[in-house]
């Protein structure tokens, strides 16, 4: 099976920070690579190298590089030192706006962190095991610490992404807006660009809004993996796992106006393990990677209403399955690829919501 390229991309920048981490780091990697994805591995170990730069910046270990920091030096971590890391993450700030306007760390982004310190500790007090036949060392210090379950109704999730998606037709005077009118918005330069990309960026944004697959399936989409006939395509879903997807025959027709110009336009060839989208560089076909598309999703979008990101694209497809097939929870399941039907149910959820809004505008009628 082939890899994605951001498994790929990931499993690079994993290999790279590794290189500043203590010992202990690096096994516990290598033991859990099959279980979990280079993403997630990447995203642990960036939280690892947060929280050993904390301690040195502390004083609560004497050490001047990461490398050094020793499994005893966890071991004899306190409950007071180990809450206040915690506290130092949640109460961080970052930029939102040019304007200096910021924002606190998301408690979800605090649970990731929880979480991925409890898997270290885990793995160095009970699953490692030295040439003592021992882990090395018995007191864990995060077992103490409580992940706070970040607390929200259905309800409450589903009006978040109501809130972020187009709703009642909206994906559809999206797509009639960067046809037909979001050339006149443009200078002659940036016309020039958008009719050199215009039927790229329209079939990248109608199989979004056409398929529900996400950002990496849709950049890893290669041209064997496209079925015209039982309109489906294949992607990599997370994991690394191999899926078929259907398709709207709209956006599959979208697709193959796309691929007629493909040649022309970025010297693509036919092979069948070309990716299907991909710019040109310098005289060379390369892929686009997910950055470019996000950045194409961005500037439509953004134009069109509000600034969207490819995952609102997909929430949009899924709230639009929901309502169509009357909340069919295995079929919003098996096209969106989740593994939990609690996931699924949010879009529901989302199209009583629609369905809600709709009943109030139909009730103005009333008060004419």
């Amino acid at each position: 099976m082939s890899i994605s390229k951001q498994h790929d991309y990931y499993e690079r920048k994993l290999d790279e920070l590794l290189k500043e981490m203590p010992d202990y780091v690096v096994k516990y990697v290598d033991a859990k690579q099959d279980v979990r994805s280079p993403l997630t591995l990447f995203n642990y170990v960036r939280d690892y190298q947060e929280f050993f730069n904390w301690l040195m910046a502390e004083g609560i270990v004497p050490c001047k590089s990461i490398r050094d920091i020793k499994p005893e030096y966890l071991e004899n971590l306190s409950l007071e030192e180990a809450s206040n890391y915690f506290k130092f993450i949640a109460r961080k700030k970052y930029k939102v706006s040019k304007n200096d306007e910021t924002k606190k760390i998301n408690p979800k982004t605090v649970n990731r962190h929880k979480s991925s310190l409890r898997s270290l500790f885990k793995y160095l007090t009970t699953e490692a095991e030295l040439d003592n036949r021992k882990p090395y060392f018995h007191r864990n210090v995060m077992q103490k610490i409580q992940v706070k379950k970040v607390s929200e109704t259905f309800n409450e999730r589903a009006k978040h992404i109501t809130e972020k998606i187009f709703i009642n037709d909206q994906d559809i005077d999206f797509l009639a807006y960067v046809k037909d009118e979001y050339e006149h918005s443009l200078s002659d330069t940036q016309k020039n660009y958008f009719k050199r990309d215009k039927e790229r960026d329209y079939a990248i944004l109608s199989l979004f809004l056409g398929s529900g697959i996400r950002v990496n399936e849709l950049s890893n989409l290669r041209i064997k993996d496209i079925d015209f006939s039982s309109k489906e395509i294949s992607v990599i879903r997370k994991g690394n796992k191999k899926d078929t997807v259907s398709v709207t025959p709209s956006s599959l027709h979208d697709l193959k106006e796309y691929l007629s110009i493909r040649h022309a336009r970025y010297a693509g060839k036919g092979d069948e393990n070309e990716f299907v989208f991909i710019k040109l560089y310098k005289g060379e076909s390369l892929p686009l990677t997910n950055r470019a598309v996000e950045n194409i999703v961005y500037k439509y979008t953004k134009s069109f209403d509000k600034r969207m990101s490819p995952h609102k694209l997909r929430h949009t497809y899924a709230t639009n399955l929901a309502e169509q097939t009357g909340g069919d929870i295995p079929l919003i399941m098996s096209q969106l690829g989740h593994t939990s039907s609690d996931t699924s149910l949010l879009y529901i959820n989302t199209s009583r919501e629609k369905a809600r809004k709709a009943a109030e505008l139909l009730d103005k009628r009333r008060q004419k």
